[in-house]
Parts: structure tokens; sequence; C-alpha cells
């Protein structure tokens, strides 16, 4: 170890004197720079972290146990709802010749009924006539054992017509609940005959029955008309007053659904009496044949080739079913 003592510095002309001041003055500049040094450890950059001020970060984060606080842009957290349109719908529908149908009825009387639908004649009659014209006893006589039905001007044909209303009919009564028995279910075979059309609807303990067809009338007439079976004792005796009924409500809720009139050319405000009906005289459940339009008339084949108006016939049939199963 050195002491630290005052040089001696001697006189150059040969005297010597202690140095002191200017000592002095060296330690002044000495403790200076080691001033400043000490200052600049105390005073670090900005950037700089001091130890304090790591210590105090490291503890907070060590001891938190929530998630951090992230601060999410409003362009992430906005969720969009379901479309209120399907992509590209219009928004507008065009005219057309078939006017707004009205609101539907209540159908709550077709639930849990079970309803046959028999949609007339088949698209295989026409090539099998042998099979078809054999005679079927109907009660009242004989009648062929079905027949290939009639067509508009523009060949749409009543099997083809019948069908599809059906199909829509059945549609709509099963989505209220009921249980739909059909006589056919495409319209490419042949019958059947006219006598297990009612067969169907007795094995099934139908509650109520419809024939579905499209009339051959003269091209001067349009309209509908409901065909309900007279009294013939021993057939229709146990269904006449109930089909009845089922005919004044199918006629009542067509008219003001389907956008057809009541028939100008044959029966009376849409109703009729037949005796010569197998499909109605063979039947045990109340049942009915409805001549839903005339296909030989202008006006109604122009307006049965519209899906739109098929659509309003299966309807008015529907709210018929139902009012008379509401009782």
């Amino acid at each position: 170890m050195v002491r630290a003592t005052s040089p001696t510095i001697r006189n150059p002309r040969g005297g010597s004197r202690s140095f002191a001041v200017v000592a002095a003055a060296c330690l002044v500049a000495v403790i200076a720079v080691v001033a400043a040094a000490a200052n600049q450890r105390s005073h670090p950059p900005r950037h700089a972290t001091s130890a304090t001020a790591a210590s105090s970060t490291t503890t907070s984060t060590s001891t938190s146990t929530s998630a951090p606080r992230v601060t999410v842009p409003t362009t992430t957290t906005t969720t969009a709802g379901p479309p209120t349109t399907a992509r590209g719908a219009p928004t507008s529908t065009a005219a057309t010749t078939v006017p707004p149908a009205p609101p539907p009825g209540s159908l709550h009387g077709v639930a849990g009924a079970t309803i046959l639908i028999d949609a007339g004649h088949n698209g295989g009659n026409g090539s099998h006539a042998s099979e078809i014209s054999r005679p079927i006893f109907i009660g009242t006589g004989t009648r062929a054992c079905d027949q290939v039905g009639t067509e508009t001007n523009n060949g749409y044909t009543e099997h083809a017509y019948t069908f599809d209303v059906a199909l829509r009919v059945r549609g709509i009564l099963e989505a209220a609940g009921a249980h739909v028995v059909m006589t056919r279910s495409t319209d490419t075979g042949v019958g059947p005959c006219i006598d297990e059309r009612a067969y169907i609807g007795n094995r099934a303990h139908a509650a109520v029955g419809i024939s579905i067809h499209g009339d051959g009338g003269p091209a001067t007439g349009r309209g509908f008309c409901v065909y309900m079976p007279a009294l013939t004792p021993g057939y229709t005796d146990d269904i006449y007053a109930a089909s009845h009924r089922l005919g004044l409500d199918l006629r009542d809720a067509y008219a003001s659904a389907s956008g057809v009139p009541p028939a100008n050319y044959v029966c009376a405000n849409g109703l009729a009496e037949a005796n010569n009906y197998g499909g109605l005289n063979l039947s045990n459940v109340p049942k009915v044949l409805f001549e839903t339009v005339n296909m030989r008339s202008a006006t109604d084949a122009a307006y049965i080739e519209q899906a739109s108006a098929r659509q309003r016939i299966a309807q008015g049939i529907a709210n018929g079913l139902a009012r008379y199963l509401a009782g």
C-alpha cells in the first residue's frame, strides 16, 4: 500500500518550498472528475431500468393470477347476425294472373287425424285399356275399373294435375300433424280400380276421404263442383249426413281460398249428389269426389297450369278438410 503524501518540490534557484497550494488545486481537480463520474452512474439513460423498478415489475408479474388486460380492436369484437334475406334474393315479385292468396285457414282440426287423399286416374291407364275397362260392381250397378281422364287443350292431363294437387294437399296436412294415406304414390302406374280406392280408406280407418279430379265439361263453362254420395240404403246411409257436412265445408273453404268459383254449368252452388261413383258408394268413411276445375275451360286451364294456382287449390282443400274435422 502506498501512502499518499504531499510532494516536495525544490526551487530551481536552489531554494525549496512546500507546494501545498498546487497540490490542493490538483486534488480539487481530481475530486471534480470523480464526482462527475459518480453523478453519471446515479442518472442512467431513459431506456435503462433501475434495479428497484426491475424488481417491482418482476414481483408484479410473478404474483398476478389474472389474464393480462388486452385491448381488442372493435373490428374483431363485432359479431354479425344471421342474414335476413338470401344473398341476391329479389325484393319484389313480378305480377301474375293468380290473385293474392288469402291467409291460410286454421288447420288445428287435422292434427292426429288419418285422411285419405285419392288422386284421380293414373299415368299408365292410357296404355292399359283392357285392364282399366274391367267392370266393377259399385252397389248401384257396374262401372269401369278406372278411366284415362281428361286434359286441357294444351295437353295438361288430369292424372298429372290431380297427382300434383294431391301431393300439395298431403304436404300441407302432414305439416299440420295429420296422417295422410294416398291411393297412389306415383303418376306412372295403372289404377287402382274405383272399388280399391274406397277400400284403401276403409282399411286405414280414415276419419275423412276425398277424391281429387278435374272435370271434362263444356268449354263454355268453368268452376268446381263437390259431389257427395246420394242416400243408398246398405251402402251410404252410414256416411250420408257426414259426407254432406264435408261437402259444405269444402265448398265454403275452397271458394274463398282457391281462386276458383262454383261451376256455372253443373251442380247447384258448387254442390251435387251422385249415386254412380264407386269410390263413394263403397266407402265406409265420410267422403266426396271433388271436380276442382273444368279442364276444358280455357280460363280454368290457364289457371291450373301455374304452380301458385295449384298451391292455392291445395290450400283450399286442406282448409275444407280441417274445417270439417274441427266440427
